[in-house]
């Protein structure tokens, strides 16, 4: 019920305001489209076991799940798998970050850039590689101003991105610095505190959004050691499909996507897994 950190649901339980999902033009809450998700698929007679699997055998089909707390039981099983795990951004769990989270703080501009509290306001991204720039660089359409915390004196963001976050006028770098509070009145953050790396000195800035760009963890442990996954975790397809290397198991969402990581993405990625495998399951029951 519980699995990588989120209720049943994923990410957008946590998330407050969703604006990007077709379908909803005055935007609607995480746990809403959850929920409306859910009712529409018990409708057509999905049934929906709630709890989480602790354990998977995928050398043999049938393939073999353990409910958490009975892995000494009988296991569960099935001609056929779709994971669809997900993945979590990684946080720095730094002082406040709890009570702002979804309050001024998030692991997505372009899911959140957009959200009426960021508007025409000073905006922070930490992080230096390429998505960090890319983040700022988007912010920068919405914020009054992007503040992109470094904590080195030097970007790991391609020489591209670089120059084009370095040369953009509404966007400052800030080298050697990296957040340790998030502070704000209770309901919104409104500044964090920050310290130099070199120097130890201790500021404090004013804004209005903190965004982290510094990656995301796909929750693939489950299957690590069977399903072919790359370097960063994620599971590897085969190109075009939602086929993993063992065959009669798929992967959709973000457990697969490294790269575009929204809700729509991944409704179409579950899409496509769901047409391949019931496709699957019935050339194999032909067989």
């Amino acid at each position: 019920f519980l699995a990588n950190g989120f209720a049943a649901g994923g990410q957008l339980t946590t998330t407050t305001e969703v604006e990007n999902y077709p379908g909803f033009p005055e935007g609607i809450q995480g746990v809403e489209i959850m929920d409306k998700f859910r009712e529409q698929s018990l409708r057509f007679g999905t049934n929906i076991i709630t709890e989480t699997i602790s354990k998977v055998d995928l050398s043999a089909r049938p393939f073999k799940l353990w409910r958490e707390g009975k892995e000494d039981k009988d296991p569960d099983t099935a001609d056929s798998i779709i994971i669809a795990t997900g993945a979590a951004a990684k946080r720095l769990n730094l002082p406040g970050e709890e009570t702002y989270w979804q309050k001024g703080i998030s692991a997505c501009a372009v899911c959140d850039g957009a959200v009426p509290i960021f508007r025409n306001k000073p905006l922070a991204v930490i992080g230096g590689g390429d998505s960090a720039a890319e983040e700022a660089l988007f912010l920068t359409k919405y914020g009054s101003h992007v503040f992109v915390l470094v904590r080195r004196d030097k970007l790991r963001a391609s020489k591209v991105m670089a120059k084009r976050l370095l040369s953009n006028s509404k966007v400052t770098v800030l080298w050697n610095t990296v957040p340790v509070e998030c502070k704000g009145n209770g309901k919104l953050l409104n500044s964090i505190v920050t310290r130099n790396t070199k120097t130890d000195e201790i500021g404090e800035l004013a804004i209005n959004g903190l965004f982290y760009a510094i990656g995301h963890a796909p929750a693939t442990q489950l299957v690590k050691g069977q399903v072919d996954l790359d370097e960063d975790g994620y599971v590897i397809t085969k190109p075009d499909t939602t086929y993993t290397n063992i065959e009669g198991v798929f992967a959709a969402g973000d457990v697969k996507d490294k790269k575009y990581r929204q809700a729509i993405t991944s409704a179409g990625s579950g899409c496509m897994a769901a047409l391949e495998c019931e496709r699957w399951l019935s050339e194999k029951f032909e067989e």
